[in-house]
């Protein structure tokens, strides 16, 4: 053992109880490849602090508290990624059945073409079909919103029809 002036000898300290450590570390988490990456973790960090190797009197006790703190930190760094994933989780529940930017930017486009097509049309007849093939409601709903009979709905969506149809004749090149 290094005296209380002399560093303790870290190829020394890692050869004579790595192999105790290892076996210390495979009990607690029940992970041989958990535990070498810890086994491995705790002299990386003995090796950071300089101060650590000239301070060392018992290597084990001081091996052993080192593992503690840092499966400790392994613990906290777990729970926080397991609350992150799980944040994660409920935004992406609370994401379904919403569109994405692109839907909403192609929807608003077919909106807009629609609004172009129906340019020039009577306004209950706008009415009629927008509220007929955009808020999917009935004829006879339609015809007590606009407080008309259904047959003029059904002329009206026939007129909307016809006039997208001319529209998009005259649009193409």
């Amino acid at each position: 053992m290094p005296s209380a002036d002399t560093p303790y000898p870290l190829d020394q300290l890692y050869s004579e109880h790595h192999g105790w450590l290892f076996g210390w570390l495979r009990r607690k988490l029940r992970c041989p490849h958990n535990a070498a990456d810890l086994a491995q973790d705790t002299f990386v960090r003995i090796l950071a602090s300089r101060d650590a190797l000239l301070s060392m009197r018992e290597p084990r006790a001081f091996l052993s508290t080192t593992a503690r703190r840092l499966l400790i930190d392994r613990a906290r760094r777990q729970q926080i990624e397991q609350a992150y994933l799980a944040e994660l989780a409920l935004a992406a529940e609370a994401l379904e059945g919403h569109q994405s930017p692109e839907q909403v930017h192609i929807t608003l486009q077919a909106l807009e073409q629609i609004a172009f097509l129906l340019e020039g049309l009577q306004p209950k007849a706008r009415e009629a079909f927008v509220s007929y093939y955009l808020d999917e409601l009935s004829q006879p709903q339609i015809a007590e919103r606009l407080q008309i009979s259904t047959r003029m709905v059904r002329k009206y969506l026939a007129q909307a029809l016809v006039h997208c149809h001319r529209s998009m004749d005259y649009a193409e090149p």
